[in-house]
């Protein structure tokens, strides 16, 4: 009896022994876990989306946890940029890159605010928004000439119209409208290139081009002008080529105009490509419209003439108001556009 009692108290105190034990192991877990979670932090994407990640996870592997697409071709290794992210909120507690990350961001330019999703290792809450597509190639992740990428900037712009072309198009078969639209497109772009200029689209039977893209204002609307001259004259020899199959001959309309416009690549996908948009724009497109009303070939804003170095003065001058702007443009009508090659340049060159 005096033994079955000694079991009992070893059993009661190897118990206790143990049950203390299992709430010493319980009560370190428990710490564990709180101190995890006290070192979780939120990363927060546009539209809202967000998700938890512990300290010393990076904001990509963040993206990957939440399922949400991040460009990384490199794979995380710091090396192509193609993952770099802008920080909205929670920069100034972010460690600073490493002489690796601040290399690659430096030679793509990168602001201040722009890092690499594959490097940032946040301590506290952070908002970003990733800058390249999820489907970013290597070469995307390269420095590009600012044109490209986006900027505003002074340039020059050409817009070309065939008149009465729908009329025209109406006693055509289909193949003969894409085969004659087709070779006045070529005549017109290559009078574009061949001036220096971009021509950067083509929509029903109108082009437009930029100039003065990648040189100086006064230098884009000198090539605006020769290109003016150099269409009108391939337009020519384009009706006498075509003078057996036209019953009139192909007439075309030109708008030019210069300023401030936004120039970049805008679109998606096959559809992307080098443009502008801005009221110089506008303006242009409309002295294109025009030279219908004033049935001239060439209408072209003053300041064009200004910064080409042109004395205009025996063209004549009207006053236009334009939607969408204050103040009346003045404008230079030229029925003649083959007139341009007898202008002297005036001694100023602006």
């Amino acid at each position: 009896m005096q033994r079955a009692f000694l079991e009992r108290v070893n059993d009661t105190i190897l118990g206790g022994f143990t049950a203390s034990i299992g709430l010493t192991l319980a009560a370190r877990a428990v710490r564990r876990l709180s101190a995890r979670r006290r070192q979780m932090l939120r990363v927060t994407y546009p539209d809202g989306r967000g998700t938890m990640i512990p300290v010393g996870a990076t904001v990509l592997e963040a993206s990957r946890h939440a399922k949400i697409p991040h460009a990384s071709v490199c794979g995380g290794r710091g090396r192509c940029s193609t993952c770099r992210i802008r920080v909205v909120r929670g920069l100034e507690f972010l460690p600073p890159g490493s002489p690796e990350e601040r290399r690659v961001l430096t030679s793509v330019g990168a602001p201040p605010n722009v890092r690499l999703a594959c490097q940032v290792r946040p301590r506290r809450d952070l908002s970003v928004v990733p800058l390249l597509p999820a489907e970013a190639q290597a070469s995307d992740g390269f420095a590009q000439p600012g044109y490209l990428a986006g900027q505003e900037q002074e340039i020059t712009v050409l817009f070309a119209d065939l008149r009465g072309f729908t009329a025209i198009a109406e006693d055509k078969l289909p193949y003969d409208v894409v085969f004659l639209l087709n070779r006045y497109f070529d005549v017109v772009g290559t009078a574009i290139e061949q001036a220096g200029g971009i021509a950067n689209q083509f929509t029903g039977d109108g082009v437009m081009a930029l100039f003065g893209v990648q040189t100086r204002p006064a230098e884009g609307c000198r090539q605006a002008l020769a290109a003016a001259v150099a269409i009108v004259r391939g337009i020519a020899d384009l009706n006498l080529s075509l003078v057996e199959e036209m019953e009139e001959p192909l007439r075309v309309g030109l708008g030019v105009h210069t300023g401030p416009a936004v120039v970049g690549r805008m679109g998606r996908g096959l559809a992307l490509y080098l443009t502008a948009v801005g009221d110089t724009v506008h303006v242009a497109s409309r002295l294109q419209e025009l030279t219908k009303d004033y049935g001239c070939q060439l209408v072209i804003s003053d300041l064009v003439a200004a910064r080409a170095g042109l004395q205009m003065s025996s063209f004549p001058c009207h006053e236009i108001t334009v939607r969408n702007r204050r103040d009346p443009l003045v404008i230079r009508t030229i029925d003649n556009v083959q007139a341009l090659t007898q202008i002297p340049e005036s001694s100023q060159m602006r």
